[in-house]
């Protein structure tokens, strides 16, 4: 089940969806189990430690220590994990207007987590960004 290599094709239909919640990045101390109620989007293992992406709600519920606020975008397209540019060009978009992402890849659709007080913003700029694509 290959994904989508298409730059442009990628960039003209990608359909950014604005996910419910406020989501955090929380660490947890290496080897330490995930709290089950949890339920990270995100789990990345380093040597410092386990990274999550969690909803709010359940990161104060077990009283992690959070950093940025943000709001989950979804990109509805399958894309594949060897596709070159698309991220980038995302990215750059976001950067230009001065905002911070943290994109995450997964094997069907990349996700990307802006600033919860940008992300209607960001949603806008990523549309705009479809349209050009699709000229």
């Amino acid at each position: 089940m290959a994904g989508e290599t298409d730059l442009k094709k990628l960039l003209a239909t990608m359909a950014p969806e604005l996910r419910p919640g406020i989501h955090v990045f929380a660490t947890l101390p290496p080897n330490a189990p995930v709290p089950g109620s949890l339920e990270p989007v995100m789990l990345f293992r380093e040597r410092e430690g386990t990274t999550v992406i969690v909803l709010e709600e359940k990161a104060k519920a077990v009283r992690l220590e959070t950093v940025f606020r943000c709001r989950m975008l979804t990109l509805n397209i399958h894309s594949s994990l060897e596709a070159v540019g698309f991220l980038a060009a995302i990215t750059t978009r976001l950067a230009a207007a001065g905002m911070g992402v943290n994109p995450v890849s997964a094997f069907y659709h990349d996700h990307l987590f802006v600033p919860a007080d940008r992300a209607e913003e960001a949603i806008a700029i990523l549309e705009k960004l479809t349209e050009e694509n699709r000229l």
